[in-house]
């Protein structure tokens, strides 16, 4: 089940061949199966989520408990998203999502028989629902990264709005059924709802017969993936300015969601069922933000959407905070809901859109990380204020705190809707050697020769400074540039990687956008041959690792 609130990214092709229509990839049995059943997975966590936070209203001794529902269900994506992103790169997909299913099945069941026997206090009602949306980070990266393995590449953008469009479909509606179930039969009623939702997703993915493609290199270790993903992030700018973004909105945003609850019953004296239909008018603003959001690219930068989502939701802030009329509350949190998928799918478009396939999972774990982090922190923060000011004051507050994120943008805009060519190069190819290396030996050294002009110096140092990011951000270490002091005209480009595995698995992230830096180098290069490429492997020379060295090579 995608996490609540995250819209399913959004993935851009420039495959038009064979059938692209909008309901083609239904004709692929698997996709369709999963996507009905995770259809009633999403009804079952929304109904879940209104259990819990109309749960907590009823036990908590103040309103601080009740905002931390919300902080419970996104601090678990800010503590393992990164590790699940990681996972869903190196790992087969479709075990890790029946895993983290077969997990969430188990932790409802026990929150179903805790709340049945009136066991629950507010601290274990926080540590199930934490649980169950652990299951969920888990699951998260995998479920985005997946739809690639159950369709063509040219049906992969129709698959993903399709995931988009059924999971607002279930938001529209799914919390105003948990309102009713709630209200009807207790909140027993809506977690034994929720257990249930998996089983049908749990069968279709146990029935799955996947046959991913075989890797052509080793695996990462978990520890090096994840080390690959933060270093990619920390060299990207655009995904440093989405990671800004996305903490400032959520951080401001989440204050909405935490306390809506306490709105329901303190500012629209209602009960479980308003509360569910205010969320159900969210949803619909939601599904009227993903059904415009194409349409909206096409007029507007993604800085000036993004910039509108922050006012919108800052005045849907304000006005629940004013409003005693639900119909008023409601109708801002439509505009709640549209800003809020708006803001959250332009931040995924450009995480996707700066980031090549070997890492996208890690990246957009990065990202949700950095969101729900905001969420979480806010949640804490905004439920502290409203404990001691009221939820009114809280809102206000919020709000304009939403303003100030939104003009961060004026520092740190995002870039525009186009993206660079960020598929394999797949130009180069491993070089013959003397030495007869083992995937594991190191470390290696690597020495790159040019010859530049006086002239040219400015230049190339400007080109080779992108070149030394673009290194980096592929795993290359210690990267440095240096000039010749008895022939001033040569200049020496190097790094080190660990292994020689690692120095393969540094050439073959180099993408087409990459490609031009290195073309510009070429050209300033005024050397009668190609820039002469020197690869070593370091040697030790103390006497503790020659002696370790000799018996290793004994065995």
């Amino acid at each position: 089940m995608p996490h609540q609130g995250e819209p399913a990214p959004f993935i851009e092709d420039e495959d038009h061949e064979g059938e692209s229509s909008a309901l083609a990839p239904f004709r692929v049995g698997i996709f369709r199966a999963v996507w009905s059943a995770s259809l009633v997975s999403n009804f079952g966590g929304l109904i879940q989520g209104v259990g819990a936070a109309w749960l907590m209203t009823t036990i908590a001794t103040s309103p601080y408990q009740v905002a931390l529902v919300q902080a419970s269900t996104t601090l678990p994506i800010m503590l393992f998203a990164l590790i699940a992103g990681a996972i869903a790169d190196s790992f087969n997909r479709r075990k890790i999502m029946l895993t983290a299913q077969c997990f969430m099945l188990v932790v409802s069941a026990l929150l179903v028989g805790f709340t049945y026997f009136d066991l629950l206090t507010p601290w274990l009602l926080l540590s199930f629902t934490f649980l169950i949306d652990c299951g969920t980070a888990l699951n998260s990266p995998s479920w985005q990264a997946s739809v690639g393995d159950m369709v063509p590449r040219n049906r992969v953008p129709a698959a993903v709005a399709l995931n988009s469009m059924g999971f607002n479909m279930t938001r529209s509606v799914g919390p105003a059924i948990g309102g009713i179930i709630v209200a009807a039969f207790g909140p027993a009623a809506a977690f034994a709802a929720n257990a249930l939702s998996y089983v049908g997703l749990i069968t279709v993915l146990a029935r799955w017969r996947q046959q991913p493609a075989a890797p052509s290199l080793p695996r990462e270790t978990l520890g090096a993936a994840m080390g690959a993903g933060l270093r990619y992030v920390a060299m990207s700018p655009n995904i440093g300015k989405v990671l800004v973004r996305g903490f400032a909105f959520g951080f401001s945003a989440g204050a909405v969601l935490a306390l809506l609850p306490l709105i329901a019953r303190n500012l629209l004296h209602g009960g479980p069922l308003t509360y569910g239909l205010m969320l159900g008018a969210f949803g619909i603003g939601a599904v009227a933000g993903a059904l415009t959001s194409v349409r909206l690219r096409q007029l507007m930068s993604s800085e000036t959407m993004v910039r509108a989502a922050f006012v919108g939701f800052a005045l849907c802030g304000w006005n629940a905070a004013i409003s005693t009329h639900a119909w008023q509350t409601a109708l801002g949190l439509m505009v709640g809901g549209a800003s809020w998928v708006l803001a959250l799918s332009h931040f995924n478009v450009t995480v996707q859109m700066s980031t090549p396939r070997w890492v996208v999972g890690r990246a957009l774990s990065i990202y949700q990380m950095a969101t729900f982090g905001g969420i979480a922190l806010g949640s804490w923060i905004w439920g502290v204020v409203a404990d001691e000011h009221g939820a009114a004051v809280a809102l206000v507050a919020a709000g304009v705190a939403m303003l100030v994120g939104g003009a961060v943008g004026f520092w740190l805009p995002l870039p525009h809707h186009t993206a660079p060519n960020l598929d394999p190069l797949n130009r180069w190819t491993e070089p013959m050697l003397a030495l007869d290396l083992k995937p594991r030996s190191g470390p290696i050294a690597i020495m790159i020769e040019y010859t530049i002009e006086d002239e040219d110096v400015p230049e190339f140092l400007a080109v080779m400074t992108e070149r030394g990011r673009i290194r980096r951000r592929d795993g290359a270490r210690n990267w440095s540039l240096a000039r010749d002091l008895e022939r001033p005209e040569v200049w020496l480009e190097s790094y080190h990687t660990p292994t020689w595995l690692d120095y393969i698995r540094h050439n073959k992230r180099f993408t087409h956008a990459d490609a031009d830096i290195s073309e510009r180098v070429r050209a300033l290069h005024k050397g009668p041959d190609r820039p002469r490429v020197r690869r070593l492997i370091e040697r030790p020379t103390t006497a503790a690792t020659l002696i370790s060295t000799r018996r290793s090579a004994d065995h």
